[in-house]
Parts: structure tokens; sequence; C-alpha cells
């Protein structure tokens, strides 16, 4: 009689282990690209705080849409200072930045300036807002497309 005894028993090769690089969308950008996001954040967040965060202490004096527009821009240039670390995460920051700018700059400045009604205020306010291309060329149009667009989107049940 012959006894033959089992082949040892190998366990499976593990998987190699994925680091939290490879599996984030941060991943799919460039460190160019990431740099070029935080040189876009640090303009939005240390520009507003600047102009905007000495005005907070007078918030309540302002008219009411000053009031307002005051505390959305302090809390957009908070939002860009967490961009500094997160700046794929805070993406959308830089896509709402874009989006305000270009719709205030089409629909109110440019219509004036077509009709010459472009006064002081409007101009100097415009010139500030053009500071938009430099948010518009950070921002990694491609991966917005990808991610934002073309991407299926959360289940909604």
């Amino acid at each position: 009689m012959t006894v033959t005894t089992p082949a040892p028993h190998t366990p499976p090769t593990p998987a190699p282990p994925t680091t939290a690089r490879s599996t984030t969308p941060a991943a799919d950008l460039s460190l160019t690209r990431l740099h070029l996001m935080r040189a876009g954040f640090l303009l939005m967040g240390v520009g507003l705080a600047i102009v905007k965060w000495p005005l907070l202490s007078s918030a309540h004096t302002l008219p009411l849409y000053e009031g307002v527009t005051l505390c959305l821009l302090t809390a957009m240039s908070l939002l860009a200072l967490v961009g500094l670390r997160y700046p794929v995460t805070m993406l959308p920051v830089l896509l709402f930045e874009s989006a305000w700018k270009l719709l205030w700059l089409s629909l109110v400045v440019l219509p004036k300036a077509i009709s010459g009604e472009l006064d002081a205020a409007t101009s100097d306010l415009a010139v500030n807002c053009s500071l938009v291309v430099v948010i518009l060329a950070v921002t990694p149009w491609r991966f917005v497309w990808r991610h934002y667009v073309r991407a299926a989107g959360d289940r909604w049940r």
C-alpha cells in the first residue's frame, strides 16, 4: 500500500499593496499640475485674505448684500487655503470661482462696455475679476471633464 502525502498548501500570493496615491483622483494629475493648482489656491486665498479679512470686524455695519458678499468671499478664501493641502478635493472651489466671475464679466460688464455705460466702479471690479484667467489656466480641464461630466454620477437611491 502506497501512502501519498498531500502537497503542502501554499497560500495565494498576496496582491501588491496599493498606496493611497494610486487609488486617488490626484494620481491622474502630474505633480506639476497639482502645484499649479496650489498656486491658484494661494493667489485666491491670500488675495482675498488681504482684501476681505480686515473688513470682517465691521461686517455688521455694511449694507445687506455687501455684508453677504464679504462673508461669501471670506469663506471662499478659507476654502482656497484648504486647497493648498487638498487641491483635487477642493477643485470645485476653483470651478465656482471661475463660474461666477465669467458669468459676471459676460452678463454685467460686457453689455455695459458694449453700450458705453461702463462706470469707474464696475471697470475697477472688472479688472480685479479678470484675474480669473489665472484660475482658468491652472484648472485641469481634462480632469474636470472626465470626473465631473463624463463619469457616472452618484446613485440616487
